[in-house]
């Protein structure tokens, strides 16, 4: 990603603020849009595709260059593209801060990041749509509170409390894996803690496991909002990397205690559980990379009927130079709903994604 420099403009603010610490700050800007065909849609179809997913991203990222500590990161989305829903959202509109985090070095192996930062927990995938498919809620997520990330020889380790899942009293937008944690008119999550730690047992390869266990908030009508449900999940995973090529794999289990009113109005059942089971393979060649994202969900929920859905991404990204063109086609036979539960259902598409950064 290319940026524009601005420690000059940060030093003269620097020089009039008494006691100011001279920064390194980047700034830099970035423009995506989608081309999809949807082969089961015979308005798609019949107009050969549509261009959407239109979106403008701006990017600030600083350091302290001196003797301080501090260093900050955030990411703002705006348009149909920036991966946010206006109904679920802080904003109420096609507009979100992704991530905005302020941080703190503790040390050379040890940082703090307060504000709202990347849930440390399994692995994100090459493009986190259509990739994440069936990681479905334990994929990219952005959620807000405190994180603590560290680092020993060949160990690397998180703790984390993430006070809810994103800005504001009844958002519940992880934007990019979005749609898999309630809703505004339904339930959010809450008051959840993750503890991450990843061993590389041999060079380029790692294992790690991840938990979390946090509460899930009614939002279905009672203007006190009580805290009535719950959530636990936990993933054993593997990364590695041999010369160009490129693995990972996790098994993910899951369970949602879903807060009482709202399950019993909806007629949903009171314990939602399911496994998942995901696995990413990929080639770097040159400026290209050739990847498959595949994802399986077994629901476990007593009274499902479900069997098990399966998913499938293949993939090739290209870097041009300023930014990457995507070329990926999504199969999948089900889904993940914001329930956390696993459904039945069709669903095929093609994806043509350009990007760029100034």
């Amino acid at each position: 990603m290319k940026s524009v420099n601005l420690t000059c403009l940060c030093a003269l603010i620097a020089l009039s603020t008494p006691g100011a610490v001279l920064a390194e700050t980047d700034l830099s800007a970035g423009i995506w849009g989608t081309y999809q065909y949807l082969p089961d849609s015979e308005a798609n179809t019949n107009s050969g595709g549509e261009f959407t997913g239109e979106a403008l991203i701006l990017y600030l990222d600083g350091k302290a260059d001196d003797d301080a500590n501090w260093l900050y990161s955030a990411e703002f989305r705006a348009g149909p593209g920036s991966f946010t829903d206006p109904d679920n959202n802080s904003t109420g509109d096609e507009f979100t801060l992704h991530k905005a985090w302020a941080g703190w070095r503790l040390g050379e192996q040890h940082t703090v990041k307060v504000g709202k930062s990347q849930v440390p927990f399994g692995w994100k995938t090459v493009n986190f749509w259509p990739g994440d498919i069936l990681l479905a809620g334990y994929g990219d997520q952005m959620d807000v509170g405190l994180k603590l990330s560290g680092e020993r020889e060949r160990f690397n380790y998180d703790l984390a409390y993430y006070h809810a899942d994103d800005w504001g009293s009844t958002s519940t937008d992880t934007v990019d894996d979005n749609g898999h944690w309630g809703s505004s008119t339904t339930f959010r999550k809450v008051k959840t803690f993750v503890g991450n730690g990843k061993w590389e047992f041999a060079e380029g390869h790692g294992l790690g496991v991840s938990l979390q266990t946090g509460k899930l908030q009614d939002l279905s009508g009672d203007p006190d909002r009580p805290v009535t449900g719950s959530h636990e999940a936990a993933v054993l995973y593997y990364e590695g990397t041999v010369g160009n090529f490129f693995s990972k794999a996790s098994y993910i289990t899951q369970s949602r205690e879903l807060p009482t009113a709202y399950a019993s109005g909806a007629q949903l059942p009171g314990e939602i559980e399911n496994q998942r089971l995901a696995l990413e393979l990929g080639y770097n060649m040159g400026p290209w990379a050739f990847y498959l994202d595949a994802s399986a969900a077994e629901p476990d929920t007593q009274g499902s009927s479900v069997d098990t859905v399966t998913a499938f991404a293949p993939g090739a990204r290209y870097n041009y130079g300023p930014g990457w063109v995507y070329f990926e086609y999504l199969t999948q036979d089900g889904y993940v709903d914001r329930n956390g539960q696993v459904g039945e259902g069709d669903f095929d598409a093609l994806y043509i994604s350009l990007d760029f950064y100034l």
